[in-house]
């Protein structure tokens, strides 16, 4: 049985992305972003209130340094985002709904940035798969990506 670790899901904070919003459409190419209408639901989650943008909703695209780290695995992608939202702030041991139903890359880290594991699972799969991966004492945080398009979603810390 997997010992019950306490883990806490991990948002991009509202304050490092909100001024996209404010730039002009010229603006943003300097940044390789664009604005997008949303289409479709699900399919546009948002990393900074980690819930699916709502049809109609104007979100931006961007790449984000979602590993800006001193190591080979320093890493930038592809994420949406929302305006005028808060940074998610999930209870302890709680799982997001939009991971929940995805197809998930789960890729662990240890203290010096190096990654250690990763693995593939469906997302109803996730909470035990943080729980059993934080058993080894070298994974000091999890990075959470979309399996297929392996987008960035958010990244896992021990509560």
């Amino acid at each position: 049985m997997t010992a019950k670790i306490k883990f806490q899901i991990k948002a991009i904070k509202h304050n490092e992305v909100q001024h996209l919003f404010s730039l002009t459409n010229d603006e943003l190419s300097k940044y390789n972003a664009k604005r997008i209408l949303v289409n479709e639901k699900p399919g546009y989650p948002c990393r900074v209130s980690l819930k699916e943008a709502n049809i109609g909703e104007t979100i931006i695209t961007f790449p984000y340094n979602h590993h800006d780290v001193d190591s080979p695995y320093n890493a930038t992608g592809p994420i949406f985002i929302r305006d005028n939202v808060q940074t998610a702030t999930p209870k302890v041991n709680v799982i997001p709904e939009i991971l929940q139903n995805r197809f998930l890359s789960v890729r662990i880290y240890d203290s010096q940035n190096m990654m250690i594991d990763a693995t593939t699972i469906q997302g109803k799969d996730l909470k035990s798969t943080i729980q059993k991966l934080f058993q080894n004492k070298f994974a000091h945080y999890i990075h959470i990506h979309n399996a297929n398009p392996g987008c960035y979603n958010c990244s896992v810390e021990r509560a």
